[in-house]
Formats: C-alpha cells, structure tokens, sequence
C-alpha cells in the first residue's frame, strides 16, 4: 500500500490558500481538512473550487464552505466499507486514514492495491527444509529463489496487494540469514517483526509467541508457497460466515488406475473407466480470531490441523476457501520445477519471469 505525502489545511483556511496548495500537491489534486486537533473535516479538490467560485464565493471565503464534508476514507483496523474496486470506479484513487477519534493519519494511494484488510499475517519461516536438500543446507527454504526472486518475497509481494502491512515471521533454521535478507520490512511496504522458535514448533505453534497482533484476525501462512490467492474473498468469507477459522484450500487431482464400478448392493449399475478424482487439500494458509491463540500447548510442536480439530472440537466454525488461481508448494524439488514455468504467477499476481532453466535451483 503506497502512503503518500499530503497537505492539510485549517478550516479557516481561504480559498485562495487552498488553490495555492492544490498548485503544489502535484499529480494528488487533493488537500485535506483537519481540525486543530489533526480530526479530518473533509477534502478540497480543483472541482471543489471552481463549484464553490461559480456559486459566488470569492477567494477570500473560508474552504470549509467549499469542502467536501463526507469524504470516503478508512478507519484503522478495519476494512473499507466498499472494496477498493468500486471506490476506483467511483473516481476515488486517495483515501485518508483516520483512527477512531477521527484524527487524520495518513493518505494512501490505492490505485495499485486490491484490498486494504485488516489482518496480522505470520509466516512461518523456521522450517529446515530437509526435502530440498543440499539446496536448503546453505539457504533457509524461505529464501530459495523462484522466478529470480525468494520465495518470501513472492509472498510479501502478495500480502501487499491486499493491503496487509503488519508482518510477524517465525524463524529457527537459519533465521540469521531471513532476518538479514528481509530486515525490517520497510523495502517489502511491511512491518516485519520475528518471533524466534528455540525448537521447532510446527505450523501452528508460534502462534504462542505472537503475545501482540496489530488485529484481531490473523493470517497464518507457510512461508514456501507460490500463490495468487484471492485473500480478501477469503477474509470476506470468514466475516460473513462468522467462522472461527477459514482454510484455503487446493484441488488435488488422482488418476485411479482401474476402472471404477458403480454398484447398488451387488448389481452393477455403469462404470468409468479409469476416472480421476479431485480432493479438496489444505493449502497451507488460514484465517483466525486472535483468540484462539490460547488452544496452542505451551510447550511441543502444533500444527495447524491440531489447531483445526481443537475448534471442531469446541463445536466452533471452520469453512474451507477454494484457491481458484495458482497455488504451488515448493517444498519438493519436483514441486519447485512445477512453480517455474513461464506461465505461473508470482505474488504480485502478475505473469513471472522465465527463469531460462530446468534444473533444480541452486543454493547460491
């Protein structure tokens, strides 16, 4: 999500002084409203004005006669009221971000940015990565390159589209080289922090040293995966179905070798021959309420399927969301060859660059 620099103005600020400001905001075309205490009353466009003007206001007149008084914008920690698609349609390309009180944080630029959901992601980035050795025994797998880039950045590239800045990464195995190579996140448009695993804990045990999410929903997320997944239809799905957790999910294709007999008791009723069979598969990444944080043991390996069956213990709502578009696990060589071809994706959701070779990658 890209911030950009603004420029406020007083209530009793003039027209005159307004179009001094738009003159400066080059490309923006926007100024903004606030009160002495930084509240957002409304925004002034060139339109604003010239209205204003035609109506028989003068420059001297104060810009709040002028203003738009109801402007879209977004509450921090929370997602839009309308989706950024049909706020670009409405001709909206900045929106203010304010806090609960009203006071004007920052304007974002959403012109390049699906969503803007407000979630916590965890990615989880400790793993060893033993199926892809010797390439992981001098690189941790998060950082083994994919179309010339890691395959966390791939996923950060993601994340950005929809708008999640607030990042934790859980490393273990070669964390050193992770928390060098990504840093603060600032270069990625995220703030990364990292929780460190003394000993492996699975998929879904540092979630227990996740003391302080920036939201009430996390994203939790295999940091070696290759993916377009649509995450605001999944974060709308798990809003609106009240769910306490949501799990993407994969088709997975088998081709059975035999014919296969359909039957009523013993009498033969058709058959296909050599049918394939898909089954919905986890995709590694999910959606939850912070609370259930607490179902994770203090101590030992958790992963996320624990996780799952604890909630559909508890009786608790879970909901399955089909990933319709690209979806790759690179933890397999074979797994890693299939990511590469031109036509796949990267997480950005743009076409990926051909990376010029068949081969396994190698580790440097």
């Amino acid at each position: 999500m890209n911030r950009i620099e603004h420029t406020s103005l007083s209530p009793t600020a003039t027209l005159r002084e307004a179009l001094n400001a738009l003159n400066n905001t080059g490309p923006n075309l926007t100024v903004f409203v606030v009160d002495g205490a930084g509240r957002l009353l409304g925004t002034v466009t060139d339109g604003d004005v010239r209205r204003a003007l035609i109506a028989g206001r003068d420059l001297d007149s104060p810009v709040s006669g002028a203003m738009n008084s109801s402007p879209r914008h977004l509450v921090i920690g929370k997602a839009p009221e309308r989706p950024l698609k049909a706020l670009r349609q409405a001709g909206i390309r900045l929106l203010p971000e304010v806090d609960e009180e009203g006071t004007l944080l920052r304007v974002l630029d959403i012109s390049g940015s699906e969503a803007i959901l407000p979630v916590h992601a965890l990615l989880m980035a400790g793993g060893r990565g033993s199926r892809l050795r010797p390439i992981t025994d001098t690189l941790p797998k998060p950082l083994v390159p994919v179309h010339g880039r890691p395959i966390i950045e791939h996923i950060l590239g993601l994340l950005g589209r929809f708008g999640v800045e607030d990042v934790s990464v859980s490393v273990n195995y070669l964390k050193e080289k992770v928390q060098d190579h990504l840093g603060d996140g600032s270069r990625f448009g995220a703030r990364i922090d990292y929780l460190v695993e003394q000993e492996p804990l699975g998929t879904a045990g540092a979630l227990r040293l996740l003391e302080r999410p920036a939201h009430d929903v996390v994203l939790l997320m295999n940091g070696d995966l290759l993916t377009d997944v649509d995450l605001e239809g999944m974060f709308q799905l798990f809003t609106r179905s009240r769910a306490a957790m949501a799990v993407a999910t994969t088709e997975h294709h088998v081709d059975l070798p035999y014919a296969v007999m359909d039957l009523e008791g013993d009498l033969v009723l058709g058959y296909r021959e050599k049918p394939t069979v898909s089954f919905p598969c986890n995709a590694g990444i999910y959606l939850l309420r912070s609370e259930w944080r607490e179902l994770v043991p203090e101590h030992g390996p958790f992963h996320a399927t624990d996780l799952i069956q604890a909630l559909l213990d508890r009786g608790e709502r879970v909901v399955a969301f089909p990933i319709e578009g690209t979806w790759y696990d690179i933890g397999r060589y074979e797994d890693l060859e299939r990511a590469r071809p031109a036509n796949a994706v990267d997480g950005t959701g743009r076409q990926a660059a051909q990376s010029g070779s068949t081969r396994p990658l190698s580790g440097t």
